[in-house]
Order: structure tokens, then sequence, then C-alpha cells
């Protein structure tokens, strides 16, 4: 599985983009950074977006009172949910739609107390690759972090993920910046799951493939538009292995936790850490592959090396 590479960019945001993480420890911390962060934003006329879990969303705007109208405000415990998703659909589908050099403001809180362990990985990884996929561009994103519900580890990842740190009021540069180093470490292979169903395709089996993939998520609970959306992924997938990747690959399918999860592994080397997260452009033809998996999955979490490619892929039930 491979991808168009496109040249290498460097890993230290250029001074038109502010990407800081806030760390607070309450409500008041919370308020008292973001709101002047908005408001400051519109008052010199800059789009402003909002994306923070509900409970966090609804304390924002009441304390904007009107001003909460000129912004838009999205639940990232719904648009975020899955962080592959945030680049694409929510920061750069924001700042794209946009008049060019237009500078933008966003809160943007993917990594909240709710974020499970398995997901944990990928909204590392999210907040490491905001830099190479702002990188030029006028914006600013501010990544607010809950010093008091959240784990020492991900306080370390984001002074990795973060130029510059904002606690108790003062900006400071992060000396801990490394978002490449952070992309690697979560490059993590996935452990096989005893039991799953196990089909092997290539360019000649890919439709019989995709039909008993579907049919075996239909048996383990998958139904409705989650089911349609477990198709377009593996027919997404499994196309890719068989004209980027190696030819050929294995489609892995079983039920946990309440979800339904599709595996799809081949030889390939996935080389852009951005593919599947970059807007694709109106005349793009193709290419459009992993972007609609990510786009679609409440959680991708891919795994790459010399050896092969991974990705695996979860759909909620019911």
């Amino acid at each position: 599985m491979t991808a168009v590479t496109e040249p290498e960019e460097s890993s230290a945001p250029p001074a038109a983009f502010g990407h800081p993480a806030l760390f607070y420890g309450g409500p008041g911390e919370y308020l008292a950074a973001t709101v002047p962060f908005v408001r400051d934003g519109l008052a010199a006329g800059e789009p402003v977006a909002v994306a923070v879990p509900g409970a966090h969303l609804a304390l924002l705007r009441d304390a904007l009172e009107d001003a909460a109208d000129a912004v838009l405000m999205l639940d990232m415990c719904q648009a975020g949910r899955n962080p592959g998703r945030i680049i694409p659909g929510v920061l750069r589908a924001f700042a794209d739609a946009q008049p060019p050099g237009d500078r933008v403001r966003i809160i943007g809180e993917p990594i909240w107390t709710g974020r499970t362990p398995t997901e944990y990985p990928a909204c590392a990884q999210h907040e490491a690759l905001i830099n190479a996929a702002f990188a030029g561009r006028a914006a600013t994103v501010l990544c607010p972090y809950d010093v008091r519900g959240l784990d020492d580890h991900v306080l370390t990842d984001a002074r990795a993920t973060h130029p510059t740190v904002i606690r108790a009021g003062r900006e400071e540069p992060s000396a801990a910046y490394d978002p490449d180093g952070v992309v690697a470490r979560y490059n993590q292979p996935l452990p096989p799951v005893p039991g799953a169903r196990d089909l092997a395709f290539d360019s000649a089996s890919l439709s019989r493939t995709r039909h008993l993939a579907t049919a075996e998520a239909a048996r383990l609970g998958l139904t409705g538009t989650r089911l349609e959306d477990l198709a377009l992924v593996t027919a997404e997938l499994t196309t890719n292995s068989v004209v980027h990747g190696s030819g050929s690959g294995r489609v892995r399918l079983w039920a946990e936790d309440g979800q339904v999860v599709c595996e799809v592994h081949d030889g390939g080397h996935l080389t852009d850490p951005l593919a599947g997260r970059r807007p694709a452009p109106r005349d793009q033809r193709g290419g459009r592959g992993l972007l609609l998996v990510n786009l679609v999955a409440d959680l991708v979490r891919v795994h790459t090396d010399e050896r092969g490619t991974t990705v695996r892929c979860w759909f909620t039930r019911g």
C-alpha cells in the first residue's frame, strides 16, 4: 500500500503558523484562555472555529454570549471521533473554505479523558501531523489539554507535538518539540486478533472478497449505513493494495466492544504520513481512497514499514 510522496517538509512550522498547546486545570483556566483567543480573532476580522468536546462547547457558547453566533462550533466527539478525520474534515476544511491568505483561528481539542488507549496513538499522531498539514498557512490552532484529567504521558507527548505551550497565561517554547519523533513512535504494530475471519485477495478476487467481507460484517451485527461504510472502506483499501501496493493482501474482520473491525494488510509501504489527511482538490482524479476511509470510519489505525502496511478500521454497531 503506497502513496505519492510529496516533497519533504520541515518539522519546524514557519512564523505564519501557530500551534500552541494550552495546559489548563479547570473550567476557569479553560475559559480564561479560550474566550480571549476567540474574541481577539473576531475583533481582528479572522474567521474562527471551535471544535471541542460537547461539554466544553456548551461552556464556551455560554461564555461568548452573542459572539458565539459568529463562530463555527463543532462537537469534536462527533466531528473528530476518528482522529484521522480531523485535519481534512475539520481543520483544513474550515481553513480552506476561507479567502486565500486570510488568517484563521481554530480551537481544536482532540484528546479528552474519554479517549481510549486504542484511540490515543492515532490522536498523538494527528497532533504531530497538524504541523506539516498547515506548514506555510496563516493560521493558529490552539489545542487544550486537561492537566487534571489526562495522564502524564499525554502531556509529555503534547510538549513534543506543539512548538509552544501555554500555562497560567504564559506561552513558552517547548524544548521537547519533536513531531516527527511522535509520528514514528506511534507507528506501532497492530497485534493479531485470534479467531478473526481471514480472507486472501488479489486482482482476480477483489469483488468476491468484498462481498464476503460485507457478509461477515453483517453477521457480526453491522447494519444500515455503517455496513455500507464498511463495504466502501473494504473496496477502497483492497483496490489500493492491488493498484498501489503489493498486488495482493488479506482482509480480516472481527467484533470487539460493540464495534466491527475491518483490517486490510498488504506488502506495500506507505511512505507519506499525511496520506488520507489532505482534502482532495476538486479537480483531482483519483487518490481519494485513504481520505474516504478516514472520513467514514469511527477510528483508523495504521502501521507501515518496509515489510508491509496494515490499516485497521472500527465501525460502531447499532
